[in-house]
């Protein structure tokens, strides 16, 4: 189970991927890919590392493509080279598709990779498997977004604006550990120049083109054919986006979950619930087997990473003792209230498309 590193030639420039494991007859790959200020490593190491994801890894193999430039230790792109827009960059794929001979993928995208992802699954709807997006922004840029967009033209400032698009105010003032690590990422291990070409890139973005099917209406509407989990931390930055994009998908394949006590990079933040949404969701579309699940779900009630494992009745208790005492009893249960919550029982039973077709909003 080596790792590939290959940069693969596109139409819009050379892009980096690293494959790890060797892709498996008749099943497909997850593809991941990476938000503005980030590469492979410090967008999903954590996630790909916790101890739950290697059951995943042994069941599927993993492809990271890099946007062009932001791989570690890139050479500043050529002048005379243009950066791709959004929808270029989501253009590339096929051509890493064909040259690593994959015919079908999972994608898990964060923040600008999340929209890069969704559009590829737009317009090749048959490559694309599922998709599991976190932070998410269908929206394009307003007004007082491009005054933040013309800031990153002064390098200096590069390092606040990628963390004020990554991270909530709330960690930003008070997990200084965690931005600290984030800020030196950004500033040691990307090249600045090529950061700020797809900054723009993404800032510069169209709206996502999808439409809510409704029943009875236009057959043909533009959504997203697959099943998508979008994934948000109620801390986030773009929290009300991620909901927003969850209102215009097809109801019957989409399910949003919003984190409890949960930052703007909650594969960072909380990897353990992530992987576990990724597990259901991957069970769901019958790639891993219910066997291994059970061993999964007695292992994580006991440790109560889930609160919401035991129902939604628990959680306020279950939280608390897992968060250390941090929160009152009337904060959680009002939380509780606030979503419909669907026990992760309920989502791991065979008819897991049944169950999460309703359009769901899934709150750990």
């Amino acid at each position: 189970s080596g790792l590939d590193e290959e940069h693969v030639e596109t139409l819009f420039g050379n892009v980096h991927c690293v494959m790890t494991g060797t892709p498996k007859a008749n099943r497909p790959v997850i593809l991941t890919f990476h938000d503005v200020g980030l590469n492979h490593k410090t967008c999903f190491e954590t996630l790909f590392n916790h101890v739950d994801m290697q059951e995943i890894l042994r069941n599927l193999t993993i492809c990271h493509v890099e946007a062009p430039g932001q791989h570690e230790g890139a050479k500043t792109l050529p002048t005379a080279y243009t950066y791709p827009s959004m929808d270029q960059l989501s253009e590339t794929l096929p051509a890493v598709l064909k040259h690593f001979g994959l015919r079908s993928v999972i994608g898990l995208g964060v923040g600008a990779g999340a929209y890069i992802l969704a559009q590829f699954a737009l317009n090749h709807p048959d490559m694309v498997d599922g998709l599991l997006l976190i932070n998410i922004n269908p929206n394009s840029e307003g007004i007082m977004d491009s005054v933040a967009n013309k800031i990153t033209e002064w390098t200096h400032t590069l390092p606040d604006t990628v963390i004020s698009h990554l991270f909530g105010k709330d960690e930003i003032q008070n997990n200084h550990d965690l931005i600290a690590t984030y800020r030196h990422h950004i500033t040691t291990t990307m090249n600045q120049s090529n950061v700020i070409q797809f900054f723009r890139s993404y800032n510069s973005r169209n709206a996502l083109e999808v439409e809510r099917p409704v029943p009875g209406g236009n057959i043909n509407v533009r959504t997203l054919k697959c099943t998508t989990l979008l994934v948000v931390g109620d801390n986030s930055p773009v929290v009300e986006a991620v909901v927003d994009c969850n209102s215009k998908l097809n109801p019957t394949k989409t399910t949003l979950l919003k984190m409890a006590d949960c930052g703007g990079l909650p594969q960072v933040d909380q990897p353990g619930k992530v992987t576990e949404a990724l597990k259901y969701f991957i069970q769901g579309m019958g790639y891993l087997s219910s066997a291994s699940m059970t061993r999964l779900r007695s292992r994580t009630t006991s440790s109560s990473s889930i609160s919401s494992f035991d129902g939604s009745r628990s959680r306020a208790h279950t939280n608390e003792l897992h968060r250390g005492r941090t929160h009152s009893h009337a904060t959680e249960e009002k939380r509780g209230r606030s979503h419909t919550d669907v026990s992760m029982d309920s989502i791991s039973n065979s008819n897991v498309e049944h169950s999460i077709s309703k359009s769901t909003e899934v709150a750990y």
